[in-house]
């Protein structure tokens, strides 16, 4: 793509995509816009960067999609002190999002050649409060624990409840459970030392998790 059409697909994805989903969170529109979601994606896909599709990454992993990824930083009112949990680095562009709205994110991913490839793409970008981990994220990272905000970037078969363990009190957890074809987004706020409150915010389908093919292989 030219330089002037990915900016009117930039355009596009926002104000046709985004914003009709119902993402009207200014914070998060500007960090949208000036961060470019092509840059991080597998250059055979790069063209397709900016449409409302998940992207392979290679070894079974996809994106989410533009408007999907949008909700998820919405629903989580990340605000510029708290500290951010990802599961599942994938490409690195919302880590890179998460990172632009936190203060600092920790990522676990499954996938050493996709965890390289999103650490040179944070590094290119100038991203450097992210801190990476290789390894299976299913079970949350204890020993940065606690966090403000979690969020599991592929859908999980069932919440176990272990990873809102891992929550500050207020602290806030996006996941998507269930199986295709029904799986419901879900974030759960930690509102004391044993209370949490989950609500129930929109159906979708999105890839497994990567680990995570069925409910019998899902062990945190």
């Amino acid at each position: 793509m030219a330089d002037i059409n990915l900016e009117q697909a930039r355009h596009n994805m926002i104000e046709q995509q985004i914003r009709p989903w119902e993402v009207l969170d200014q914070r998060v529109l500007d960090t949208l816009n000036e961060l470019p979601r092509e840059a991080f994606m597998p250059s055979a896909y790069r063209d397709l960067a900016l449409i409302d599709t998940e992207l392979p990454l290679g070894g079974g992993a996809y994106t989410m999609t533009p408007k999907l990824e949008a909700r998820l930083l919405q629903a989580l009112a990340i605000e510029p002190y708290e500290t951010v949990l990802e599961i599942g680095t994938g490409s690195g562009y919302l880590t890179a999002l998460l990172a632009k709205l936190s203060r600092h994110v920790h990522s676990i991913e499954i996938d050493p050649t996709l965890l390289a490839a999103a650490a040179e793409r944070l590094t290119a970008h100038g991203i450097s409060n992210v801190t990476l981990q290789q390894g299976d994220g299913s079970g949350g990272w204890p020993d940065a624990a606690p966090f403000d905000l979690i969020a599991v970037t592929g859908s999980v078969p069932f919440d176990d409840g272990t990873l809102r363990q891992q929550l500050r009190r207020d602290g806030r957890l996006f996941m998507i459970v269930g199986n295709a074809p029904v799986m419901e987004a879900q974030l759960t706020t930690r509102i004391s030392h044993d209370q949490f409150h989950t609500e129930s915010l929109f159906e979708t389908v999105v890839a497994p998790l990567q680990g995570v093919a069925a409910p019998s292989r899902f062990i945190f």
